[in-house]
């Protein structure tokens, strides 16, 4: 069968990469073409072809879109397109829902099938979009455990199959040495995770940066993905001793006594590696803003540990909060205030328990594939 999948940006890549090895381990037949990045492109090798590197599309926040909008749309045109020439059997959408649910729309009136994997978090902000969910969408797989119940309310179908996240790190084996950031012995390291989108990285980097002059008796090192390094490296001068290692994150993190983390994906993953983390968040003001109005009166938390989880189990500092001193504050107490440090770990272990067991890429490719040999025959 044919598959047409779009991811957008990084997790979504690692996750479609997931399904991808899925989805051709369970179809020998495969034919996919995908949006997405260099870990979906290896899954998929000879079985999947990629249309359009996630890099080409990262843009968040209300005002970055914004000025970006006439990228976007000749982004949207061309995968109209390109989904009409090839005729896939199944679109499946990752994530990334402000492009996803557009195309989502016209690909429906095409008599496309269509499947979302990773659904969007409309709980928190457009829940209006739920009545384009219930009406584009075949079916619905979401991945926080408290999802479904959602969707139940508003009359969609959705199964949770399990986080995918533990599927990685199922995969994960540590890659030893880390040439970039050796250790030698007795040393202590703390990763710095600014994030891989340009906006996130001029809010948030310099912070992280000017915090580590506090810790002199620790090491740092930045994970960063390599496409970005050129503007990684606007911001190193004055930091010679603080490496740059690319595409590495869980092999830092996995040797790190605590790390700063930008909110989204990566505070999940850093917590399921079992790193005590301060979550940071920054954003233009006018986005920041707007997303107060929409979200924030919603919601109690930001990041994915602590909405899981309904109670604060990292700290968050967004915004105007962000700052220097409220970071060096908040490491510290990860660092050097054992009770904090313990009760971060042990939560660590009751949200693993939340997520589900290992294997949801496969129980959703067989979901996927079991529907579509129902109403292909």
């Amino acid at each position: 069968m044919k598959y047409y999948i779009i991811a957008g940006e990084p997790s979504g890549d690692l996750h479609g990469a997931n399904l991808v090895r899925a989805i051709v381990t369970q179809d020998p037949s495969a034919d996919i073409r995908f949006w997405g990045g260099d870990a979906m492109a290896e899954a998929g090798r000879g079985r999947a072809v990629l249309v359009k590197h996630y890099r080409d599309l990262a843009y968040m926040g209300f005002w970055e879109v914004l000025t970006h909008l006439r990228i976007i749309l000749g982004n949207m045109a061309f995968c109209r397109k390109d989904v009409a020439a090839f005729k896939p059997d199944a679109v499946i959408l990752i994530d990334y829902p402000g492009f996803n649910l557009r195309v989502a729309k016209h690909l429906f009136k095409q008599g496309y099938k269509i499947y979302y994997y990773i659904a969007p978090q409309i709980w928190a902000w457009h829940t209006s979009r739920v009545k384009q969910i219930r009406r584009y969408i075949r079916r619905v797989y979401p991945v926080l455990p408290f999802e479904p119940a959602f969707y139940a309310k508003h009359g969609v179908e959705a199964t949770f199959l399990g986080h995918p996240l533990l599927d990685a790190m199922a995969r994960y084996r540590f890659a030893d040495p880390l040439p970039d950031a050796p250790l030698k012995d007795g040393e202590r390291l703390i990763t710095l995770m600014p994030g891989s989108r340009k906006q996130e990285i001029e809010k948030i980097f310099p912070l992280m940066l000017a915090a580590t002059r506090r810790f002199p008796e620790y090491r740092f090192a930045v994970a960063g993905t390599r496409h970005m390094a050129p503007f990684y490296a606007r911001y190193m001068d004055g930091y010679p001793q603080i490496p740059l290692v690319y595409d590495r994150a869980y092999d830092l993190l996995s040797v790190s006594t605590a790390a700063l983390v930008k909110s989204g994906t990566s505070t999940l993953e850093t917590a399921l590696l079992g790193i005590p983390e301060v979550v940071c968040y920054k954003t233009s003001e006018v986005s920041y803003r707007i997303a107060r109005l929409l979200v924030m009166n919603r919601i109690r938390f930001i990041s994915l540990v602590n909405l899981i989880m309904d109670r604060e189990v990292v700290k968050e500092l967004l915004q105007g909060g962000l700052t220097e001193a409220n970071i060096v504050a908040e490491l510290e107490k990860v660092l050097k205030n054992p009770k904090i440090r313990e009760k971060q770990l042990s939560d660590y272990e009751e949200l693993r328990e939340k997520l589900g067991r290992e294997g949801a890429s496969t129980r959703v490719a067989a979901s996927i594939i079991a529907d579509l040999e129902r109403i292909l025959v």
